[in-house]
């Protein structure tokens, strides 16, 4: 496989592809793109929010905007107010809605942005400036079934766009009475699905608490996690770092389509107690809205349990490897378009991050580069499901899903420029890849300072 118009000399040749780099933003501000799912769905556009640290670790951007790819023309979709902070923005792959997080306005003391004081919130690009809740919030007891209990985080639309997946904290149990038994606050993966099916077509809560607020989309946890998982068990006490698998889900053992599926990253505990995430998945019914053996809502002691239905599985099983689970740079684990693959960063023998894929129906994991540097950075399929791009030795790269070689697009360049590790993301039409890199920038007085600027990669032609 070749990318047309390109020399294809692996990296191992030490050799780089010529792509077609572009930076496409400008001026005295970070741009930072999540990990997926950053472009319009007609690759016109590239959204971004506007942290001000490289790596987004402090939350406090007021605007979510998008770039012109053609032209560096840039436009805001929502400005916060009231002392909000907003980020994480993804796009919708069908229509012109994005999703992102919404702090807390007129933030407290006792009420400021943290993992369970944060909601998510859709804009349609078509009417920017105007968002509604995504998920509702209910705060006082009895909860709401279809409302959660603290912050969303990390929206992504499923890959028909009816659908959303977050990861989620839950306010009740993070700031119950230390005194009174009670499950503990984990990180769990979530799925909003439309209130349309409701009478007033929204998940309407009660005011009886001020932080309490409607949302357009019925959510529910989808995963399940303990506060001390038994050691050597499949028990998890953390799920995070989720992807949809597959355009259409994928093929079960019994050759039945498991349409509605997501792959995670879930923290379990080794026999010998030691800890390290390894890859999981929830199958999920058509309907989220039955609840299982305990409430969707939670109780005032317990989480919110996942809909009837929904069955939590292990696929892969590390403890008895030199570097057991997943390893490498933060990155959300990534499916194949076919759904047949679910690839993560794992450490080969000698201590080195490179790309590995596990099957959804049978786990097994095979590895897929074998690169003497380490892959450094999330990372996405091209949508024919040839190629997965990241960057690894400073350099924007493709490996190949069929063989494995990797093949580098930029230069080797200082670290200070380098392309940054949060996102390297193919467009719909898997002709260009965008990313961020560092770059100068020099004010009137004569005074220089860094800032993330975001790039594109244009392949000569489609990939084949």
């Amino acid at each position: 496989m070749v990318i047309s118009g390109l020399a294809t000399t692996p990296v191992s040749g030490g050799d780089w592809l010529h792509g077609r780099e572009r930076q496409v933003t400008s001026g005295p501000t970070n741009h930072v793109l999540t990990n997926a799912n950053v472009w319009s769905h007609d690759g016109r556009w590239i959204y971004f929010d506007v942290r001000s640290d490289a790596a987004g670790a402090a939350f406090d951007g007021q605007r979510i905007e998008r770039v012109e790819v053609s032209s560096g023309h840039t436009q805001t979709m929502f400005h916060a107010s009231r002392g909000a902070y907003v980020g994480v923005v993804t796009a919708a792959p069908h229509t012109d809605m994005i999703v992102f997080i919404h702090g807390p306005e007129d933030p407290s003391e006792d009420w400021k942005y943290s993992a369970w004081h944060r909601r998510g919130v859709l804009v349609d690009a078509e009417l920017p400036l105007t968002a509604v809740s995504l998920d509702a919030r209910d705060l006082t007891p009895p909860y709401t079934p279809g409302a959660l209990r603290g912050g969303s985080h990390v929206h992504t639309f499923s890959p028909d766009g009816s659908w959303i997946a977050f990861t989620y904290e839950d306010h009740v149990l993070a700031e119950a009475d230390r005194d009174q038994p009670h499950e503990l606050n984990q990180r769990e993966v979530g799925v909003s699905v439309p209130a349309d099916f409701l009478p007033s077509e929204s998940v309407v809560v009660n005011s009886t608490h001020p932080r309490n607020h409607d949302g357009t989309y019925f959510s529910v946890l989808v995963s399940r996690t303990h506060d001390e998982p038994r050691a050597g068990s499949d028990e998890i006490c953390r799920a995070c770092e989720d992807a949809w698998i597959g355009r259409d889900g994928y093929l079960r053992s019994d050759g039945r389509r498991q349409r509605r599926a997501i792959a995670f990253q879930g923290e379990v505990i080794a026999a010998d107690g030691r800890h390290f995430n390894e890859v999981y998945v929830v199958d999920m019914p058509n309907d989220l809205t039955r609840p299982g053996d305990q409430p969707l809502e939670g109780t005032p002691t317990t989480r919110p349990y996942p809909p009837r239905g929904v069955v939590q599985r292990r696929l892969t099983n590390t403890g008895g490897r030199k570097f057991p689970g997943i390893q490498g740079p933060r990155h959300w684990l990534r499916s194949s378009p076919d759904g047949d693959r679910i690839a993560c960063l794992m450490k080969d023998d000698a201590g080195v991050v490179q790309i590995w894929t596990v099957s959804p129906r049978s786990g097994e994991l095979q590895q897929l580069s074998h690169n003497s540097h380490d892959i450094a950075s999330a990372f996405t399929w091209s949508p024919d499901g040839q190629w997965i791009t990241h960057v690894m030795d400073t350099s924007v790269c493709v490996t190949s899903t069929s063989t494995g070689e990797t093949y580098r697009l930029t230069p080797v360049c200082p670290e200070a420029v380098a392309p940054r590790p949060e996102a390297c993301v193919f467009s719909p039409a898997g002709d260009q890849i965008a990313y961020v890199r560092r770059v100068a920038n020099t004010d009137a007085s004569g005074k220089s300072q860094a800032y993330n600027q975001v790039f594109i990669l244009t392949l000569s032609t489609d990939i084949e």
